[in-house]
């Protein structure tokens, strides 16, 4: 079932039980335990009635049919051949609806009720087949009145309620098809205060004002009832006009709940971390409320973006002053994080790691900084000493990033860092693990490093050729390298060019 049928099904479904219960409730209480009828007049005043409510619903039809046009026309149509006119016409014609509800309710609702009924009534006295003064026909018109305007608003916050989610759904058509967002452009403000106001008001004075109406006919009535009968009569209407009011108190209280509830939710998934704007589909005072949260999150997102570009130049900023320092290894951070951003992704790892993985890698070797020019800058061979102190770069490095204060979203770019050079065999360096003891971040940027090491030149020596490095990346699986990320790395990159010259090293 689509979005717009169920609206029409709620709406069709609030109206007639909205109707029901005004007219066949309060309506027959009103007329058939008010007045004393006998058994003719009682099928006469039931003729009556019946008449009248055929000739209601057939106006009320006609200007719901023409009400709910502009919505049906955008669920006729394909997504292809709408246009933003249609589409904004149809969000602004759902925006009123509740408004267009009142204004049924009390013309062709409660005028389609009123002038038949008030017709056939005069005919039938002057026929001779009800016995009822002519004042009695103005006590029904006043009583119809404040009937038909507590069905009008308690129609307008059942209708108010089911109309949400048909405005989420044509703000997702809009922005989807158009890109633009129709309740941005929203003109209709319906005051809260107001609504709350004349609700309060009316649903105060409604029991006190239909119960003296009735009061009034039933004491006008020659040779009245015993006391009894009327105390009966009156706790029965009493009863019912009780309920409805308070029925009608619950929907003006749940229309304030429940906006507020929503605020509430999303402020506490910002809280949690998850920013994303509200649909806003009110028209009153909450309308500024939700567009306020959006502003926030907006700002929110924005700030959010500007420090992850500023992150992201400062992470690539500090590789790039490291590699600098020695012209051989120059771009060998860039190129080990790029290899290790290959390797996730073909392992299939969630964006939110890769980006992670990526910080790590490109400050990898960020403790070089640490080891002196001469041991760094040697184009010879190292002596022990000499390769003791390089093999120092990885502690240096995770203390450099530690000394920034990561936030806690960040730390996990450590491990990686501090054990790039260990060995699945335990052989390796600084803290000798072995197999899953290694990070996970360290075992995969430890197979990025090696391949751009064996394959970049350095004073000393020629970078080997690509295939060569393949064949020892292959050889070491198990025993230096994990063979998972040996393995998704070659599946990679005998499939594709290297997009770099592969040139300087690292240890």
């Amino acid at each position: 079932m689509s979005v717009f049928q169920q609206f029409q099904r709620t709406i069709i479904k609030n109206y007639l039980l909205g109707s029901f219960i005004a007219v066949f409730g309060v309506g027959s209480v009103f007329i058939f335990q008010t007045l004393a009828l006998n058994e003719n007049e009682l099928l006469t005043m039931g003729g009556i009635i019946s008449l009248s409510i055929v000739t209601m619903f057939s106006c009320e039809f006609l200007v719901y049919q023409k009400h709910i046009r502009p919505m049906k026309l955008v669920y006729k149509k394909k997504k292809s051949t709408l246009s933003l006119d249609l589409l904004s016409t149809a969000y602004q014609q759902v925006e009123r609806f509740p408004l267009l509800t009142v204004k049924r309710i009390m013309l062709p609702h409660f005028l389609g009720l009123a002038l038949p009924s008030t017709l056939l009534t005069v005919g039938s006295i002057n026929a001779g087949w009800l016995s009822i003064p002519y004042t009695y026909i103005f006590y029904a018109w006043c009583g119809a009145f404040l009937v038909a305007i507590l069905h009008a608003l308690i129609e307008f916050f059942l209708t108010f309620r089911a109309c949400h989610s048909l405005q989420v759904d044509l703000i997702r058509k809009t922005v989807e098809t158009c890109g633009v967002d129709p309740s941005n452009q929203s003109t209709l403000f319906i005051s809260l205060k107001r609504k709350i106001l004349a609700a309060s008001l009316f649903l105060a004075l409604f029991p006190i004002l239909l119960f003296s109406l009735a009061s009034q006919i039933r004491l006008s009535i020659a040779d009245s009832t015993l006391l009894v009968d009327y105390w009966k009569w009156a706790g029965t209407l009493i009863f019912i006009i009780t309920i409805l009011a308070f029925y009608g108190a619950l929907l003006i209280f749940k229309s304030i709940e429940a906006p507020v509830k929503e605020l509430v939710a999303r402020f506490e998934k910002v809280e949690e971390g998850h920013v994303s704007p509200v649909v806003n589909t009110y028209t009153d005072e909450f309308s500024q409320l939700f567009s306020g949260f959006n502003h926030m999150v907006g700002a929110i997102n924005l700030r959010d973006q500007k420090n992850q570009q500023l992150l992201d130049q400062f992470f690539a900023v500090v590789a790039g002053t490291l590699d600098a320092r020695d012209p051989y290894t120059a771009g060998h951070s860039k190129r080990v994080a790029e290899f290790s951003v290959l390797i996730a992704k073909q392992c299939n790892w969630s964006s939110k790691d890769i980006d992670l993985l990526n910080k790590s890698a490109l400050l990898h070797d960020i403790g070089k900084i640490g080891i002196r020019d001469d041991v760094l800058l040697k184009e010879g061979k190292l002596t022990n000493e000499e390769f003791d102190q390089i093999k120092r770069h990885p502690v240096i490095g995770e203390e450099i990033v530690k000394g920034v204060q990561l936030t806690e979203e960040l730390l996990p770019i450590l491990p990686g860092i501090k054990h790039h050079h260990e060995r699945l065999d335990g052989c390796g360096y600084p803290d000798r693990l072995k197999g899953d003891e290694i990070p996970v971040f360290g075992r995969l940027i430890a197979v990025a490093d090696a391949f751009d090491a064996m394959t970049s030149d350095r004073p000393y020596r020629k970078g080997m050729p690509i295939e060569k490095a393949f064949s020892i990346l292959e050889e070491g699986k198990g025993t230096q390298w994990d063979p998972e990320f040996v393995d998704a790395f070659l599946g990679r990159m005998k499939v594709r060019t290297i997009p770099v010259t592969l040139s300087n090293s690292s240890i």
